[in-house]
């Protein structure tokens, strides 16, 4: 069924009563074609656009002109150039994917560093902007204004079936390497067999490997609170997570729907209770399997979509196309 917008109520082309909304996703494929709904679904026909910072931004909406989208959603607004959405014909959605420093919280290098990186946004290359995280709204808020607040959704192509482990479970790690990360997994990956992949890998190939794997381990880059979205993609698949403590928990729980590990040490011996109990946490990978479908694409982004739609119907737009 598709969504309902009469032609005329907004600024940009809407399709009639019934119709399909277009929906061009724009983003580093490596990190967010995972983040992104591939398959039409809930009213939606979509395309994935690769797009990087310092890439070829004049190609890219090129791309995204000649496939005339009604909604354009950029993963990491801050990445394109000032101006570049001026003229183009299409609501225009920023979503906010990166840790910032929090009110009261630790101010630490790498936080102040994606800080400053968001000072390169312009805001009205956009309608309107989503953050994955609400405790970042106050340090994004200096430089554009959050319209709400919801973690990266997950394409529906990585849900998958708890299944139960046979022989040694089989664990993964996708991050790339920092210093925090290694001395957490240094000496789990030492006693266990341990697959660390540290470079982008493409949704594919990460698709496989997620089929291939029973645990997944989520690290932080560094020692600050945060909520990846590796979380709830192992989750999806229905692996067993293994995590640092998550701040916020965007509704999962500690315990219920996954193993939460504080150091390297609790990282090793819950590791050593899988090897020698393989579906000891049988039951919290089928909770967690089911709080997945919270983070589904295909039942998020049509209700954002329609959100986003009556929200600017009802309040309108400051960005320059409008």
């Amino acid at each position: 069924m598709g969504l309902t917008f009469s032609r005329g109520a907004l600024p940009y082309p809407t399709p009639a009563a019934g119709g399909t909304l277009r929906v061009a996703f724009v983003g580093q494929a490596t990190f967010f074609e995972a983040c992104a709904l591939t398959r039409d679904a809930g009213g939606l026909t979509t395309c994935f656009v690769e797009f990087r910072a310092g890439g070829d931004a004049e190609r890219m909406l090129a791309t995204v002109r000649d496939w005339r989208p009604h909604v354009v959603l950029v993963f990491r607004p801050e990445i394109v150039p000032r101006a570049l959405f001026a003229d183009l014909p299409a609501a225009t959605l920023g979503f906010l994917t990166e840790p910032l420093p929090r009110v009261g919280g630790r101010r630490h290098p790498d936080l102040l560093q994606r800080l400053r990186a968001l000072r390169a946004v312009d805001p009205s290359n956009f309608d309107r902007v989503v953050a994955f995280d609400p405790k970042i709204a106050d340090a994004a808020g200096r430089f554009l204004p959050v319209w709400r607040s919801l973690p990266l959704p997950v394409d529906d192509r990585y849900f998958a079936d708890v299944r139960p482990i046979e022989g040694r479970p089989r664990v993964m790690f996708v991050g790339r390497s920092t210093e925090h990360r290694e001395r957490l997994l240094t000496p789990s990956k030492h006693l266990f067999d341990l697959l660390h992949v540290a470079f982008g890998v493409d949704a594919a190939r990460l698709d496989a490997l997620m089929r291939e794997h029973d645990v997944g381990i989520n690290l932080h880059n560094e020692p600050y609170p945060s909520f990846e979205n590796r979380v709830s993609l192992h989750l999806a698949a229905g692996h067993l997570v293994l995590t640092e403590p998550l701040d916020p928990t965007h509704g999962l729980e500690p315990g219920i729907d996954y193993v939460e590990v504080a150091d390297a040490e609790a990282l090793r011996d819950a590791l050593a209770v899988l090897h020698r109990h393989p579906n000891v946490h049988q039951r919290v990978r089928v909770r967690g399997r089911m709080k997945a479908e919270g983070f589904r694409a295909s039942h998020v982004y049509p209700r954002l979509m329609h959100d986003l739609l009556l929200d600017l119907r009802a309040f309108g737009t400051e960005r320059r196309a409008a």
